[in-house]
């Protein structure tokens, strides 16, 4: 849209630019470049320094008035959580008053810790506490030798995490003490959130906007600043986590030959299809679908049996009310177990075994705990009585759960396709499930399920049609590379495009066979290797020039990886993209093998490899979306 008349010290030209700029852009890339242009300023004489807002504003302080020190907001996301937290942090302190800058955390210049007066730190953990991958290289560094000394810094952290994992939120805490250990100064203690995020995360950001508003209040300039719209305000989409899309589920089939069988946990791999028309919504290639589920039926009825309690019992909680059976159908976790759930019902049940699993060094035995037991199995296991409004008090608040999209929206329309590993599988002689999968798998074709897109901004396809790249999806990790292949096809990317793919059986489990090989037929793929665990067959490595491979042992992408090494730094060094995508502890492997990769055939020691690697992660040109 047109901009308003440019103020000082904006020329008509610079103004133009500007708008042309920041048309289009999401409140992700809006705070991007307000960080941006926040360092830019700081750079400069203080009589010359400004900051740009949120509101797609600009604050221009008059000619002799003092300006605050900016408050900086660092996020590291793996799902979003992190970011929907700090982006409303931010919003909410500037409506208070301070001058605000949003990072997130792999655009954050380190070399300014050194400078900064006021920061606020945003952090999830994922896996056995791991960083995000966007927060990779600013962990590295805080925790590092050239961590400056922060004895101007006042902060505070807020941790984000999953209570069914030992090390719950450890990297809130990693930052948290190592800014202390700096010199810095700690705001007010830090938050803790588990996946029902606004039980802390609420009076959390309570409290940042308290001390934000003092702090701004202390520094604040000698006349009022004129704040001037550059464009108005965009509407945010009509649908979103708090307001999910009813999508029509328009078909479902099976991938593997399992599909439909009792089968090993993530063996029973299906394909969905699903109606987003009507819904405005939008996605690219490399984003989620978030997924609401409802708990499978009978082990509602599990539960309310084990329990004795009675599924049409009244209880109040979360500020309404309702059947204890709706809370436990789609409102709260049953198959997650969570560690304040652990402790209540270890209390409950006075059982010490369960207690002592609470202490930090039992991490090892409570993380085993947690894989193989279900809320059901704990309270089948060590009995314990337990009232409607407690259970549900206890119970951890439903997450939705989200799905790497397989699907081109150029190339399918209003319609987003999933990959999913349906989880059933028999324990104690009983049947278990996972929430969601299950949830999509029970449904059949026409009916309606809650659905929003959760933008993934690390995980996107080269701005350059031209480069090649390199994608490993190992089982249901495929998904997003599926979304790749016909993005690049309908755009008519110059770029090779290569697939690195495992499973345990070529025969039951070779997701999507019959599209990739006619990908390769078509010149859409350009190389795919293929790794079947499971197999005493060769395992094929496949390209437009024929088939070959050899071996009898285990085969995994990492052992792939290795085997055409040469080729893959070759790729690299030429300017190619590198994906990851599937499970926490397979990115690991795939890691440490192009880490041998680029050492072997660079010539590289082990510490220029990671440099180099972590070069890739910066320039994006490495991206990994693990879970």
């Amino acid at each position: 849209m047109p901009a308003s008349p440019a103020p000082a010290p904006l020329t008509d030209e610079q103004s133009g630019l500007l708008t042309r700029l920041t048309d289009g852009l999401d409140g992700a890339g809006l705070w991007w470049i307000s960080g941006y242009a926040a360092g830019l300023a700081r750079a400069q004489a203080p009589a010359a320094r400004m900051a740009t807002s949120l509101a797609t504003t600009a604050v221009l302080p008059a000619a002799d008035a003092t300006p605050a020190s900016p408050l900086t907001i660092v996020y590291g996301s793996q799902t979003g959580n992190a970011r929907r937290v700090a982006e409303k942090l931010a919003a909410q302190a500037e409506a208070a008053g301070a001058v605000v800058r949003l990072l997130r955390a792999d655009a954050y210049p380190t070399r300014e810790l050194k400078d900064e007066k006021q920061l606020y730190i945003v952090i999830s953990t994922q896996g056995e506490g791991d960083p995000p991958d966007d927060s990779i290289a600013l962990v590295e560094f805080i925790r590092g030798r050239r961590a400056p000394k922060l004895p101007q810094l006042r902060y505070a952290v807020l941790g984000l995490g999953d209570s069914s994992y030992p090390q719950f939120c450890e990297m809130g805490r990693v930052l948290d003490e190592r800014l202390a250990e700096l010199g810095a100064t700690r705001l007010f203690e830090r938050g803790e959130a588990d996946l029902d995020i606004d039980s802390v995360a609420t009076p959390w950001l309570e409290r940042a906007v308290d001390e934000a508003r003092a702090m701004a209040r202390g520094a604040a300039p000698a006349h009022s600043a004129t704040v001037t719209p550059l464009r108005p305000l965009q509407s945010g989409p009509a649908h979103d986590r708090d307001r999910p899309f009813q999508a029509e589920l328009l078909a479902s089939h099976p991938l593997s030959a399992s599909s439909g069988l009792r089968s090993p946990r993530g063996r029973d791999v299906r394909h969905f299809e699903l109606s987003l028309e009507g819904s405005g919504l939008h996605y690219q290639p490399g984003d989620a679908l978030g997924v609401w589920p409802r708990n499978p039926p009978a082990l509602i009825d599990e539960v309310l049996a084990t329990l004795k309690l009675d599924g049409d019992t009244a209880v109040a909680a979360s500020g309404e009310e309702r059947p204890l059976r709706d809370w436990l159908d789609g409102r709260r976790e049953l198959t997650r177990l969570s560690r304040p759930f652990l402790a209540a019902h270890a209390e409950r049940c006075g059982d010490a075994g369960l207690q002592a699993m609470l202490q930090p060094d039992r991490r090892a035995d409570l993380a085993r705990l947690f894989d193989e037991l279900q809320v059901i199995d704990l309270l089948r296991r060590h009995p314990a009585g337990w009232d409607a409004a407690g259970l549900v008090a206890a119970l951890r608040p439903m997450a939705p759960r989200l799905y790497s999209i397989a699907s081109s929206q150029k190339h399918v329309g209003d319609e987003v396709h999933l990959t999913v590993a349906h989880v059933e599988y028999d324990f104690d002689g009983r049947t278990r499930w996972g929430t969601a999968s299950n949830f999509l798998a029970r449904a059949g074709e026409g009916a309606r399920l809650p659905v929003y897109i959760e933008p993934n901004e690390r995980f996107r396809l080269p701005a350059d049609p031209d480069r090649d790249i390199i994608m490993v999806g190992p089982g249901t990790g495929v998904a997003p590379f599926r979304a790749f292949v016909q993005e690049r096809t309908e755009t008519a990317a110059g770029g090779r495009n290569w697939l690195f793919f495992g499973n345990p059986h070529f025969r039951t489990d070779f997701l999507y066979q019959l599209e990739w090989q006619r990908a390769i037929r078509d010149g859409r793929l350009h190389r795919l290797d293929l790794a079947f665990s499971r197999d005493k067959e060769k395992s094929p490595h496949v390209d437009a020039q024929g088939v070959a491979g050899d071996s009898h042992r285990k085969i995994y992408v990492q052992r792939r990886l290795r085997e055409q090494g040469r080729a893959i730094y070759d790729w690299l060094e030429n300017g190619a993209h590198f994906y990851v995508c599937g499970a926490i502890a397979m990115g690991k492997d795939v890691h440490a093998a192009l880490l041998d990769v680029i050492a072997t055939h660079g010539g590289q020691s082990r510490e220029d490899a990671e440099d180099y690697l972590g070069r890739l992660q910066q320039q994006g040109r490495y991206a990994r979306d693990v879970y």
